[in-house]
């Protein structure tokens, strides 16, 4: 004999892990009967084979109790929810996770849960709903909040899977666009109101509800570029955009859309020879000026720029365009904030509960357990769901160095080391290592690219060999070093000519990204055109050499907006890119340089093929300190380029290349051309003879020559 007063106070205290056992349609000795649960109500209808019935209040908390006159099935009722309208009774049917599901996510390897957990459109009985499943294994109860019951946490309690820790509840008949969250309470008796970790959208900040979204209603129409995807290699040019969506152009709203931005954008790209766009997270975020670095939603495109479909749009109209998408994805750390995944069910559930391990000191967020089956998981998931449902070509992963290292950002005392005594963190490592594998196993063609800071050896290596999995490693040695150097006076320079030569001894030890990014125009750095020294027009060839010398150095590369105007302020994410200086000559010849180094970078084998391969390479001359020049081959199949930089603002004539055995030296170009801004002193003719060639060495300019070898 049930007891409903207990049971009517377990469902009002969040203590009931089963309410469908109570609720819903049951057989007893007497026959079928139906409860509902009306906390509230003093009556209750329902609809039962097409007739509108009273329910009788058998409990005053809420329980109300109908028999049907002859047998029925779970279809033959209907119920009014507490919005008033009328659907399928939710606690009338089975479970929709399956034992399958739930032992493949406490082990930590579905890579499709983005399909079971969160709100998705499903069918149960031939009825279609929307099924809700949160991961809340130390809570006392969940409920589900909604504006369809009007955000009540007693209306809608949610079914416990047991061990799985996994809570679930089939809503039939709810549209798209239902708001929600759900109501945890911790077994302390805390009670929290949370966002849903698996939410593929979500209120625009600083609402907080997720919303229920079909991400798969989108029609693709890149098959094409899908296809050729999959056989892709690195040995291609790969030049990227870097951007923050807000703020690369004003479309006379707070933030623009991904439709609007798209439209431009694959335009702009293909007029400047860029391959891919690299855009700062658009995952969901609640504050502006993380830029998008501390994720609250790891499935949700940010409505601050549309929906799920929205992007979906952008991506498949830039791959239409033969512009490859890559995303910056944060799994280093996320934010503290209550609606979000902080303590979700009242314990350290994805972080650490020791803050020496789930706190970080440099961004106050906290940090991923990934030493937890079911934290990795739910990494793992996200990053699949990027490629999977929104086609995305490549996912930039931030912060890699503070995951591989236990002391990262912390002071003797700080941290604790793992079981060997060291300070690396083995269970990030190995989560790395499962994340790389089975990204590149079910997406061949796509990039895994590492924002790593450190000298962690094999990073870029494949995971068979001992690396850690990564097609590309940014290259943030070269980037220090090369603005140490560009910053510098050209009086001194000569003095720092191991800054930019240093680079090559390890160049080819990691498939590495060359990247001038937006950490280096932020936080009272400067613009990269305020770190040149000299008067303006030394700024702008100091500027166009930089740029150039990285299209010519070993490794792929990465610009972000406005390098292509020559901002002097900082980038501000509030604001646009400084597009209004193109009507100056400088700035406007500026972005000439860029976009023609592109198209010559695409065109130039030489320049990509051999990106990873000491054979690509050849230095002519890396000793010419005196003169700030250095020189080198790059190579590929039947193609020889000779590129010279030269730092100081002299016009020299007459210098000496020593490059034996070439028949023919044609320069292809020369930063110095007064198309880009330049003194346009260029090197119509080379002299050549069997030891080399000479040239006259343009201020503050790379110059490249195309070699024809006897």
């Amino acid at each position: 004999m049930l007891d409903l007063s207990q049971i009517a106070a377990s469902l009002l205290e969040h203590r009931e892990h089963n309410p469908h056992h109570v609720l819903g349609l049951h057989r007893t000795p007497q026959g079928q009967i139906i409860r509902l649960w009306r906390p509230g109500a003093e009556q209750s209808y329902l609809e039962v084979e097409g007739k509108i019935v009273e329910a009788k209040n058998v409990d005053p908390n809420g329980i109300f109790e109908y028999r049907p006159l002859t047998d029925i099935t779970r279809r033959d009722y209907r119920v009014y929810h507490t919005d008033g309208t009328l659907g399928h009774d939710p606690y009338s049917f089975l479970p929709l996770v399956g034992d399958m599901d739930a032992y493949l996510f406490n082990a930590g390897c579905h890579y499709e849960l983005y399909r079971i957990l969160g709100a998705n459109f499903k069918s149960a009985d031939g009825v279609s709903g929307i099924h809700f499943a949160v991961w809340a294994p130390n809570a006392s109860g969940v409920s589900l909040v909604a504006d369809f019951n009007h955000w009540d946490g007693r209306a809608s309690p949610m079914r416990s899977m047991g061990a799985s820790g996994i809570w679930e509840l089939f809503i039939p008949e709810m549209k798209e666009g239902t708001k929600y969250k759900f109501e945890v309470r911790s077994k302390g008796g805390k009670l929290q109101v949370k966002s849903d970790p698996f939410a593929f959208y979500a209120e625009e900040r600083p609402k907080t509800a997720s919303i229920v979204f079909n991400t798969e209603q989108h029609v693709w129409q890149d098959a094409a570029w899908m296809e050729k995807r999959k056989g892709l290699d690195l040995n291609r040019p790969i030049n990227v955009y870097e951007m923050h969506l807000g703020s690369w152009r004003s479309y006379g709203t707070e933030f623009p859309n991904f439709r609007q931005v798209a439209v431009d954008l694959a335009k702009y790209c293909l007029e400047m020879a860029f391959t891919h766009v690299e855009l700062l997270p658009i995952m969901e975020h609640p504050l502006d000026e993380s830029w998008g670095y501390q994720v609250s939603g790891f499935y949700a495109v940010s409505s601050r720029y549309g929906t799920p479909e929205d992007f979906q749009f952008f991506v498949d109209h830039m791959h239409q365009n033969g512009i490859g998408v890559i995303l910056d994805w944060v799994p280093a750390h996320f934010p503290m904030d209550e609606f979000s995944l902080n303590r979700f069910d009242g314990t350290a559930l994805f972080e650490h509960e020791d803050p020496k391990k789930g706190y970080h000191p440099h961004w106050h967020t906290a940090i991923f357990n990934f030493g937890r089956k079911e934290v990795t998981n739910f990494l793992l998931a996200s990053a699949l769901f990027w490629f999977d449902r929104m086609h995305v070509d490549g996912l930039r992963v931030d912060a890699v160095a503070s995951m591989l290292y236990l002391d990262y950002g912390r002071k003797a005392g700080e941290w604790i080391p793992n079981q060997y005594g060291s300070n690396f963190n083995l269970e990030a490592i190995e989560f790395i290592k499962h994340l790389n594998s089975i990204v590149h196993q079910r997406f061949p063609g796509v990039l895994m690219i590492a924002e790593e800071s450190s000298a962690f050896t094999g990073v870029s290596h494949p995971i068979e060999q001992g690396g850690l999995g990564f097609d590309l490693k940014w290259n943030m040695g070269w980037m220090n070093d090369t603005l140490r150097y560009a910053s510098k006076d050209p009086i001194y320079r000569k003095f720092h000519q191991n800054d930019l030569t240093f680079s090559l001894l390890y160049a080819f030890s990691e498939r590495f990204f060359l990247v001038l990014s937006h950490d280096e125009v932020v936080h009272m750095k400067g613009s990269l055109m305020t770190k040149m020294p000299g008067p303006d027009w030394q700024k702008f060839a100091n500027l166009r050499l930089l740029y150039s010398y990285m299209i010519g150095h070993p490794g792929k590369k990465l610009f972000f907006m406005g390098a292509e105007v020559g901002q002097w302020s900082e980038w501000d994410c509030k604001g646009e890119i400084a597009w209004y200086l193109l009507q100056y000559p400088l700035h406007f010849g500026l972005r000439e340089l860029i976009k023609d180094l592109g198209h010559f970078y695409q065109k130039e084998s030489a320049l990509w093929q051999n990106d990873f391969d000491w054979r690509g390479f050849e230095w002519i001359d890396f000793a010419d300190a005196d003169h700030c020049v250095f020189s080198y081959l790059r190579k590929g199949e039947g193609k020889y380029l000779a590129i010279v930089h030269h730092f100081t603002p002299e016009y020299r004539e007459g210098y000496r290349i020593s490059l034996k055995n070439a028949k023919n030296v044609r320069e292809v170009f020369n930063t110095d051309s007064e198309k880009y801004g330049g003194s346009n002193r260029l090197n119509t003719s080379v002299f050549v003879d069997i030891e080399g060639f000479t040239i006259n060495l343009s201020p503050l300019a790379t110059m490249i020559f195309e070699v024809e070898y006897a």
